[in-house]
């Protein structure tokens, strides 16, 4: 008889469903208190003792130090425009704005202000230095800036600048580049002018008229300079104008009571192609 062992084979046991755990609830993150607030509190003091010191230390202003030459600038017109434009304690007096309002005053070119411990001001006055007399009426500085308009009393030593509005820079930097040129071959130069068509002239303390025109400025003054100034340190008392309006030379006029034959001089071989700008 023969015997069956089945291996393996056992009755399965259906799939039970298990029920799954419900989602927890959104709980609030753990602070710890104990941690930030000291840090918070230590914020809050240093504020609060930062904000007590700058009540304390904005007092009001009592004393305004100013200093500077006084020769043309009053000391009683500084400290009135000081008075006027002072807002504000040691700490909170907005200093930019005293010092634009000071240089705005007539011959005030720079000014300095300075808080004063413990509850002052200090102003320094630089005053403008004329560099020569702009028109009829005004005065120029060195950079070209015209800080006086209709000014009562002008030094007439001062040389004379003139030239369309806006010139005033380029003119005063020309007539100071040529001076020390000049002033080293005995030359004195007293005015330089540009007109309105933009023609250039140069008068000299001897009478001698220098003209350029309006065009190749740079060239024609170079060669003035180079040759010109030559000309004028020996024979400067027989020229009435020197003209420096032509490509590669100048023309001279003369005095009227120069000799007629004293213009058949060496320098007309230098008198060619005469340009446009005559």
């Amino acid at each position: 008889m023969l015997n069956f062992k089945v291996l393996g084979l056992r009755k399965k046991n259906r799939a039970r469903s298990v029920p799954r755990a419900s989602a927890p609830a959104f709980a609030l993150p753990k602070i710890s208190w104990a941690r930030i607030v000291p840090p918070i509190l230590s914020v809050v003091a240093i504020s609060a003792l930062l904000v007590g010191m700058g009540v304390s230390l904005d007092r009001p202003l009592k004393t305004v130090m100013v200093n500077g030459p006084f020769q043309r600038v009053p000391a009683l017109e500084v400290e009135r425009v000081v008075r006027e434009n002072l807002n504000g304690g040691f700490l909170t007096a907005n200093l930019s704005t005293i010092q634009h309002a000071v240089e705005k005053l007539p011959w005030a070119d720079h000014a300095r202000v300075q808080r004063h411990w413990p509850d002052g001001l200090y102003v320094q006055v630089t005053e403008q230095v004329a560099a020569a007399r702009w028109g009829d009426s005004s005065l120029v500085n060195a950079r070209g800036e015209v800080f006086a308009v209709d000014a009562r009393h002008i030094p007439e030593e001062l040389p004379r600048l003139d030239g369309p509005a806006g010139s005033e820079s380029q003119v005063t930097e020309l007539f100071f580049q040529m001076s020390p040129r000049l002033l080293e071959q005995g030359l004195r130069p007293v005015a330089l002018t540009q007109d309105a068509r933009g023609a250039w002239q140069l008068e000299l303390a001897n009478g001698v008229v220098v003209r350029f025109g309006r065009r190749q400025l740079s060239e024609r003054v170079d060669r003035f300079l180079r040759a010109g100034t030559a000309v004028l340190a020996t024979k400067g008392a027989e020229i009435s104008v020197l003209d420096m309006r032509y490509s590669n030379g100048f023309a001279v006029s003369w005095r009227a009571h120069s000799q007629p034959e004293a213009s058949a001089t060496p320098l007309q071989h230098l008198v060619k192609d005469q340009d446009n700008d005559v």
